[in-house]
């Protein structure tokens, strides 16, 4: 071990893995954190937005600790088990006079860094990246059984990570297309396919709920190459960080001598071409792109190794890049060392009054996972997002969190409202007013399924209760919302339907009432699609129906 570590490298490591939990322990949860603590909270195969692996390391974390260690402890554990792989990756005999060298690097990475504390679904797809080229670049040397075995555990830890992964896989796949014809590859992808099967089995469950969000459902917006194309340029400088210049000059230098460098290669190349074309879609988040990292590192350390300019150079910004981020994980913390405002400030200060000017019940959130989850985290309160038809789904749509308050005295909280029972305030100056209900009662499960009149103007509606309950007729109100090109809702109205089934004033648990309606008028110009919601008992309508294509 000694000869692949120096003692240099396990100082600086213990120095690190001591500074992120100090991190992780003083820094207060961001809204993403709050969220997959929530989903930690009922373990299960799979979340709306993401696989499970996120709320499977919360949940260790939480096992040893409580408050944001408890999060975070596992973070800080992957973030070291990430430096450890990428040395063990780099062959450079050089690379032992040239530790201190090293950790300047990658510590410079932004995001590599942030990860290094915070416990998103990235933290973990970093470690597994960094593990699962281990592991290939043991296989091509010798395919033996453990490898194998490792390599399908590895891919699956991937997939569970983040549906992203499957870029990683592709991508090292493709750089060596004999593989497709490795028995042994292929039991690798055969183990990992059998390790997913609970995911896969979870999206069967769950109507395939997060695939149809993320490809269907989800609202965009009108190309703007400002913000798409030129955003995914910023995006992809803004994660490397100060360093970027030497970084990716060491990539376009960077001479393939064999598979694994060819990997490499193809890793980095393949993602950033993915995702640039796919900027001409959507905006492309700066996060999305981060498992470039892992292979730039391993190149850029290669390159500062055997060329003294450049090594000089980045080690002289790398010292820069320590100061200023350091600077900027103690502002994380403590919000007087730069005058803006972060996520990680001030949650404490606005969960508190909102708890005590509640009395203490259950929040309501008027379209807010984020703060939610973050009110539930510090209060220790149950709080749900109540999801209207200008949101989206999230866990709080497909979860029995709405069972929890049924019945109960709660307060509705919402930044939309000009008055209440209560009210408070954010750091941004944003005023959110709250009004109690005394009996709350929602019915946001309800589906609304469409389908088009094959002639005439009439369509037909059913609407089926999942509940284990029958759901009173008289306290449900059908609207539509009408949504440009983009599935932004422009405008809502009420929607008037006509039953074709018998007169009820209950609609039957596990039962379904059919209805016909005609499309209102809308204000909107040429709207692309519409959406049927109900809005129960007073409250808001919510996301019963998909979005339908106005042909």
């Amino acid at each position: 071990m000694s000869q692949k570590f120096p003692r240099l490298f396990f100082i600086l490591l213990a120095v690190l893995f001591a500074l992120n939990l100090l991190q992780a322990s003083f820094t207060e949860l961001i809204y993403d954190e709050a969220y997959y603590w929530y989903y930690a909270q009922n373990m299960a195969w799979g979340y709306f937005d993401h696989p499970s692996m996120v709320a499977f390391l919360i949940k260790l974390s939480s096992l040893l600790f409580d408050g944001e260690l408890g999060v975070r402890l596992m973070s800080c554990v992957l973030s070291a088990g990430t430096y450890i792989l990428l040395w063990l990756l780099i062959d450079n005999p050089k690379k032992k006079d040239y530790v201190i060298h090293f950790f300047l690097l990658v510590f410079s990475f932004t995001l590599m860094n942030a990860y290094g504390f915070l416990t998103l679904p990235d933290t973990s797809l970093l470690f597994f990246t960094a593990l699962f080229l281990w592991l290939y670049k043991r296989f091509l040397k010798v395919e033996d059984t453990i490898t194998t075995i490792g390599l399908g555990l590895v891919m699956a830890a991937l997939m569970y990570s983040k549906y992203h992964a499957v870029l990683v896989i592709l991508f090292v796949f493709a750089s060596n297309y004999k593989l497709v014809f490795n028995k042994k590859a292929w039991l690798s992808v055969i183990l990992a396919l059998i390790c997913y099967t609970p995911h896969f089995v979870w999206l069967y469950q769950n109507d395939f709920v997060s695939i149809t969000f993320h490809l269907y459902e989800r609202p965009n917006q009108a190309y703007s190459f400002d913000e798409f194309t030129l955003g995914y340029f910023l995006n992809i400088v803004a994660i490397i960080g100060l360093l970027f210049y030497w970084i990716y000059d060491s990539l376009f230098k960077f001479k393939v001598t064999d598979k694994f460098s060819k990997a490499l290669v193809y890793l980095v190349y393949g993602v950033l071409i993915f995702f640039f074309i796919s900027s001409f879609n959507r905006r492309v988040q700066a996060q999305w792109a981060i498992v470039i990292t892992i292979p730039l590192a391993i190149i850029a350390f290669n390159h500062l190794l055997e060329n003294s300019k450049s090594r000089k150079w980045m080690y002289r910004i790398g010292i820069v890049s320590l100061v200023l981020l350091m600077y900027a994980r103690a502002w994380m913390i403590y919000h007087p060392l730069f005058p803006m405002y972060f996520e990680t400030h001030g949650n404490k200060e606005w969960v508190n009054e909102l708890k005590t000017k509640s009395e203490g019940v259950p929040i309501l959130f008027e379209n807010s996972y984020r703060r939610a989850s973050m009110y539930e985290f510090y209060s220790g309160i149950p709080a749900i997002s109540l999801n209207t038809y200008m949101y989206r789904k999230n866990q709080y749509s497909i979860d029995d969190s709405e069972e929890q308050m049924r019945g109960k005295k709660v307060m509705f909280v919402s930044k939309y409202r000009k008055s209440g029972d209560i009210s408070y305030m954010h750091l941004d100056s944003t005023v959110f007013h709250g009004i109690y209900i005394d009996d709350f009662q929602s019915y946001r499960k309800l589906k609304c399924i469409v389908e088009k009149p094959e002639t005439g103007i009439k369509y037909s509606l059913k609407v089926y209760n999942p509940y284990s309950f029958d759901v009173p007729l008289k306290q449900l109100k059908y609207t539509i919302s009408y949504s440009n090109e983009h599935k932004q809702v422009k405008q809502m109205r009420p929607l008037k339907v006509n039953s074709i089934s018998p007169q009820e004033s209950l609609l039957k648990s596990k039962d379904t009432i059919s209805y016909t309606f005609e499309l209102p008028l809308s204000k909107m110009e040429n709207p692309s699609y519409f959406r049927i919601g109900i809005a129960e008992n007073n409250l808001p309508p919510g996301l019963n129906g998909k979005p339908i294509k106005i042909e």
